[in-house]
């Protein structure tokens, strides 16, 4: 499941990541298609309506379905911030139809844990959590893992020293935690306490830029030949945008998740290329090597691949076993399929193997 209702979430525990079989059998559940270019649009459209409120510098896209505003220079213009969220949800419903709720902090954690722990619960959609809420409000998060930052895995790491909630956290030595966890210790720390220095107009670029594809699989594979086709078809989408942006790839990474039924969840590894390249199958027999040397015959739920070092493909390093015409012939083909794509749409062409079972492309 991509998305599920709140009632749907209460009532049947059904929640983003339930498989097709978690779904029972009921006249009052719709299972609906998902159109991804329908939800970029609206989600865009909603965007342009937060642009009347902030400055660009103070929106920050948090996530395909949330974001965040800084509405601290917006206050002379359009009032406090109450006002300001409710007129949005008011723009919004108006104009598209839609709900959305909010949470309204001092910083932007506390406006990220009013929203998910009582704004999309709320009868009016909102909740405003501030600095003097953080022993009623911030401390009774429960279970630990509804706190922001805190995974399955960091719980059950913080049970083993003896902390089971928020408020233990806030009361753990920091120090202690900043030796166990790294940096990480002490945002956990500060965290508990509702601090956040977070500036939105404060921009942080991503270090190296990458590009990369994950994917949900509709069932466990079991099967090499079948988890290999997946592979190669990510692949080629990843290995096409490096070739729209006129960049090529020396280093790549793949995540392999396994099924949630075993213990093992499975690897991710990375590695750097001998050369440089921006070839669909040049990429995918590395990361098909890459596969077959972690892979441990167990049920395959979910893929990741990821193309980082990037420089200009112009720039492309001369591999000594490759034979040239073999290179040349590669860049054609790929040239071409892009061109045919671009200009027909994806289903236009597309390899052989997409048709066998395990293809997930068409």
């Amino acid at each position: 499941m991509l998305a599920a209702s709140p009632r749907v979430k209460k009532e049947f525990g059904i929640k983003t990541g339930s498989r097709n079989f978690d779904i029972p059998k009921d006249p009052r559940l719709m299972v609906v298609e998902p159109s991804m270019a329908l939800y970029l649009k609206v989600n865009q459209m909603i965007i342009n309506i937060f642009r009347r409120f902030v400055a660009d510098e103070d929106l920050h896209i948090y996530s395909i379905d949330e974001a965040f505003l800084d509405v601290t220079a917006s206050r002379r213009l359009f009032g406090d911030k109450l006002t300001i969220a409710q007129t949005i949800q008011r723009s919004i419903w108006r104009e598209l139809r839609l709900v959305v709720t909010v949470g309204i902090g001092d910083n932007p954690l506390l406006a990220k844990l009013a929203l998910d722990n009582e704004g999309k619960n709320a009868p009016n959609g909102l909740a405003c959590w501030t600095y003097e809420d953080v022993p009623e409000k911030v401390w009774a998060i429960h279970p630990i893992t509804d706190m922001w930052g805190i995974s399955s895995g960091y719980a059950s790491s913080l049970h083993n020293i003896g902390i089971e909630s928020v408020k233990d956290l806030a009361h753990a030595d920091k120090w202690k935690l900043k030796k166990k966890y790294g940096i990480v210790g002490l945002q956990l720390y500060y965290h508990a306490w509702g601090i956040d220095y977070s500036v939105l107009s404060d921009k942080v670029g991503p270090r190296e830029k990458s590009y990369s594809k994950g994917q949900i699989l509709m069932r466990d594979y079991y099967n090499e030949d079948e988890i290999i086709i997946v592979i190669k078809e990510m692949t080629e989408d990843v290995a096409s945008r490096l070739r729209r942006h006129g960049v090529a790839a020396s280093g790549i990474a793949l995540g392999i998740s396994y099924t949630r039924d075993i213990e093992d969840r499975g690897f991710k590894h990375q590695v750097l290329l001998p050369r440089s390249t921006n070839s669909t199958a040049e990429l995918a027999g590395h990361f098909i090597r890459l596969f077959k040397k972690y892979w441990v015959q167990q049920p395959v739920r979910q893929i990741h691949v990821a193309c980082s070092k990037l420089q200009p493909a112009g720039h492309e390093q001369i591999d000594l076993f490759t034979p040239p015409d073999l290179d040349e012939r590669r860049h054609i083909l790929d040239e071409t399929i892009d061109e045919i794509r671009d200009r027909f749409g994806k289903d236009a062409i597309f390899r052989a193997y997409s048709l066998m079972k395990g293809g997930t492309y068409l």
